[in-house]
């Protein structure tokens, strides 16, 4: 049986997606996908605009035959910090043949070029990062130089344009610390990309073909928000420009009458304002992950002038920091992300346990033959987790709780009902498609 595996957000579940699945099942001929995917917070420092139960159902109806939770500090983490947590995750599977992943560049000599170079860092390389950062570079750029150098000292058949290009392209460096995670594990696993096709990943306007970015869908989904609960004829032309996005499962998800409760960052606003004033009168901001000396004082200088999420995000945001760092470090601080933690998780191989969210009739034999193999736990019912970790493990799990909860929380106030209980959701069950 080959087992392939896809490292997601599914913020939402679309087109591309789809198209992704579809590939790895019918071109690279894998029987089973186990698919690891994050929580109830993406990684560009957001809430996921549908939560975790809900974007699993949608990815094991559209082909993937197993689910498991990224845990939340890696999920929430920069490229390389969700690279190395996702990739050790299936790395101690114990099972995966192969790893898809989408990329700009589509093929895989560039990145593994940077990928092989960022991983054994070579002192050529560490003294050429050294000279440019002398030179007043900012971080990306003087590792970009030096990248470069250092690739133009081998065999090669690209061009400095399309290395920057590749570099500077988001699926891009995500792909490339897919691979990098991999050398330095010494994985079995193969990487194997896929072209990314359709609109870029940060587009934000609905493409008049078939393939727009998440990031364009939630845009368009948040700028008609008020529409939702009037009358079904507003609703129905609200979703209509989706209606070629989406896979007809999740296109009837939103179409439903039981609209779906969707979250954005500025349903947090208020939290995070409360959480910001009492850290910062109590001195604490740089202890969370992600939060350096520089940004608790720009916190601090602007905090007075606190309007929302995403506003206090821009006040903060300059040429070195950007919005999406910002906006990490601020939900670092609204769910209590310690940088102590995750510095512990790195020290003890970053992901210790496999959280099922959710698995096919398929991925049932996935998962019994990952109990055989894994060096991990897997993790099916939370209230035994005190008995199976410890630890680090122990402590990783339970803020992977703490967020949902917090996410559970925000998500029945802001829509007036009671808020769901982590400890009691139930894993998903569905039967296979017939593959």
């Amino acid at each position: 049986m080959k087992t392939a595996a896809v490292i997601a957000e599914y913020n939402p579940f679309h087109n591309g997606h789809l198209y992704q699945l579809n590939f790895i099942r019918e071109q690279l001929g894998a029987d089973r996908i186990i698919v690891a995917m994050s929580g109830d917070f993406a990684q560009r420092g957001i809430p996921a605009i549908i939560d975790k139960y809900d974007r699993c159902l949608m990815a094991l109806q559209n082909g993937a035959d197993l689910v498991i939770e990224i845990p939340s500090y890696f999920a929430l983490g920069s490229a390389e910090y969700f690279a190395s947590g996702a990739i050790s995750l299936l790395d101690k599977l114990g099972v995966v043949d192969f790893i898809n992943f989408g990329s700009e560049a589509g093929n895989l000599d560039i990145i593994n070029n940077c990928a092989l170079i960022l991983a054994t860092e070579p002192l050529s390389y560490s003294m050429k990062l050294k000279e440019q950062l002398k030179n007043g570079l900012s971080f990306p750029s003087a590792r970009s130089k030096a990248l470069w150098d250092e690739v133009n000292t081998t065999a090669h058949n690209f061009t400095v344009d399309e290395f920057q290009k590749t570099i500077s392209s988001p699926n891009n460096v995500l792909a490339i610390e897919y691979v990098k995670a991999l050398i330095k594990r010494k994985s079995s696993i193969i990487p194997i990309t896929l072209k990314r096709n359709g609109d870029g990943y940060n587009d934000s306007a609905i493409s008049s073909g078939s393939f727009s970015s998440a990031n364009a869908i939630r845009e368009h989904l948040a700028g008609n928000e008020g529409l939702y609960d009037s009358e079904k004829q507003s609703l129905k032309a609200v979703l209509s420009p989706l209606q070629e996005q989406l896979p007809e499962s999740v296109y009837n998800y939103f179409s439903s009458g039981a609209f779906p409760k969707l979250m954005y960052q500025n349903d947090f606003s208020e939290i995070l304002q409360y959480r910001l004033l009492c850290d910062s009168f109590e001195g604490k901001l740089d202890t969370y992950y992600d939060v350096s000396g520089q940004i608790a004082n720009i916190i601090n200088k602007n905090l007075p002038d606190y309007k929302s999420f995403s506003d206090f995000c821009l006040s903060c945001k300059s040429k070195e920091l950007t919005y999406t760092r910002i906006s990490r470090s601020m939900m670092h601080i609204l769910l209590s992300m310690k940088k102590d933690e995750i510095e512990r998780l790195k020290n003890d191989d970053y992901s210790q346990y496999a959280r099922v969210l959710g698995f096919t009739d398929n991925g049932l034999s996935v998962l019994k033959n990952i109990k055989a193999n894994s060096s991990i736990p897997i993790i099916t019912k939370l209230s035994k987790v005190d008995k199976i970790l410890s630890g680090s493990a122990l402590a990783s799990i339970n803020q992977d709780i703490h967020c949902s909860q917090i996410y559970n929380c925000v998500r029945a106030r802001k829509y007036h009902e009671t808020a769901l209980n982590e400890y009691t959701r139930q894993i998903i069950r569905l039967p296979s498609r017939g593959y």
